[in-house]
């Protein structure tokens, strides 16, 4: 019974702010101010505030809250775990058959003369490059390169 006469008494100070605005030419923020005050007295008439005030004194409903929230932190525990193997997984199995070819076959000037544009003069870097794991980054790296950046 607190909680509706005060919202009602929120929405009544609210309309009573908007007729001051629109009495000073204001009437694009006295239409803002009367929508502002007309939303408690609305989730009062909504039985909203009835169902929150009972709610929030409910041991049951904090309860369901606390296993909500332990449910959600399951949820991003096991996408964060999910997401850590993937990258893990992924990265050695594509590595491990694709970096020895490049500088077994080709040897270190095959892979530096495939890759070296404006780089030419350091074969070292270049290896490196080779020899490292899969690059996801490597179209982005030649559409870089190729705009002179």
């Amino acid at each position: 019974m607190l909680a509706e006469t005060m919202c009602a008494a929120v929405a009544a100070a609210g309309l009573g702010a908007a007729a001051i605005a629109a009495y000073r030419k204001r009437f694009l923020a006295a239409a803002r101010i009367a929508a502002y005050a007309l939303v408690p007295l609305g989730l009062v008439m909504t039985g909203a505030v009835e169902w929150l005030a009972r709610t929030a004194f409910s041991p049951v409903a904090w309860a369901g809250f606390g296993v909500l929230g332990v449910a959600w932190l399951l949820f991003m525990t096991t996408r964060a775990v999910e997401r850590r193997r993937a990258g893990r997984t992924a990265g050695p199995d594509e590595v491990a058959p694709a970096a020895p070819a490049p500088s077994l076959g080709a040897g270190a000037g095959g892979a530096a003369g495939v890759r070296s544009g404006p780089a030419a003069g350091r074969p070292a870097r270049e290896q490196k490059r080779a020899a490292a794991p899969a690059d996801d980054f490597s179209d982005i790296e030649a559409i870089l390169r190729k705009h002179g950046i």
